[in-house]
């Protein structure tokens, strides 16, 4: 979107929108966070340690996004060295989110179909080294992308200004190929392994006695990860959104653009408290003491619960 096709008043009104969406939606996935440091309870259990790394990342991806959208309007032209950085890390966090996933659904998987070898295999020594990794797997497609223009382009042009979003500097047919192939394979990938939890949970559940709860559970788990999938590829086919409805509606582009931006990079950020977080009793209890600032009225300790 560019601000020049916009009047002022409702370039106005769309950043206020996104800024105070992003403000609210970082206000509620900060309590959860600050409801995880603040409880030692939650330090040695992998499963939280891997949620709250969702949030976190969620925070800093909402961030990036907000920032570059304000920035569009703000800043119509923006220093390619400082716009690339910022796409750097845009891509990155986006990247993380379905992996992210995988491996929850895989620790789940574990907990519930080995239950004898998860304290071995899911430590969290182990589970903060997969974090590293999963943070240096999803930079590697982010940097592809600027490598892809430092050959295509004299180095030069990164002490020019363009307006900054991702097809404005990454538009060649390298960058169009590395995108498919690379989101197909990482996608593809974080699917199969959501199949093969979902299912290896429900066999599971069907033959132990003990603890159904758990097991179903678990399997509600896993399928909030795949709506949760199903939501970061709207990022994906946005184009193909866009251009639907753009051809049924040619008269409201502006508006067209903006409902996809806030669908597919704005709501999305605040599901993983809404779908995850409340559904736990361990971390929604502290949660909730945070929100109704009882914490300092009086001292709970919660049950551990599992979900």
């Amino acid at each position: 979107m560019n601000s020049s096709q916009n009047p002022f008043e409702e370039a106005f009104m769309k950043n206020l929108i996104v800024v105070g969406l992003g403000g609210i939606i970082t206000y509620i996935d900060g309590i959860f966070v600050i409801a995880f440091f603040k409880n030692p309870v939650f330090y040695t259990d992998t499963r939280y340690i891997l949620y709250i790394h969702l949030v976190i990342n969620d925070i800093i991806m909402l961030f990036l996004s907000v920032t570059l959208h304000v920035l569009v309007y703000a800043v119509p032209l923006l220093n390619v060295t400082v716009c690339s950085f910022l796409l750097l890390f845009a891509t990155t966090t986006k990247e993380n989110t379905p992996l992210n996933l995988a491996g929850m659904a895989l620790e789940r998987y574990i907990a519930i179909c080995k239950p004898l070898h998860h304290p071995q295999l899911c430590t969290v020594k182990r589970t903060y080294i997969f974090i590293g990794l999963m943070w240096l797997q999803s930079s590697i497609p982010a940097l592809t992308d600027i490598i892809i223009v430092l050959v295509n382009e004299p180095i030069s042009i990164f002490s020019t200004s363009i307006t900054c979003y991702s097809k404005s500097l990454f538009n060649t047919n390298q960058h169009l190929i590395r995108t498919i192939s690379v989101e197909s394979l990482y996608l593809s990938c974080v699917w199969m392994t959501l199949f093969f939890t979902y299912f290896g949970v429900l066999q599971a559940a069907k033959a132990i006695t003990s603890d159904q709860v758990s097991a179903r559970k678990a399997q509600n788990t896993i399928l909030l990860h795949g709506l949760q999938l199903l939501l970061c590829m709207l990022g994906y086919i946005t184009p193909i959104i866009n251009y639907f409805f753009l051809a049924l509606f040619p008269n409201y582009r502006s508006t067209v653009l903006f409902s996809t931006y806030l669908m597919a990079n704005v709501i999305p950020r605040l599901l993983s408290p809404l779908i995850y977080g409340f559904r736990d009793q361990k971390m929604f209890r502290y949660v909730k003491m945070y929100l109704t600032c009882s914490l300092f009225l009086t001292k709970i300790e919660p049950n551990e619960v599992e979900s």
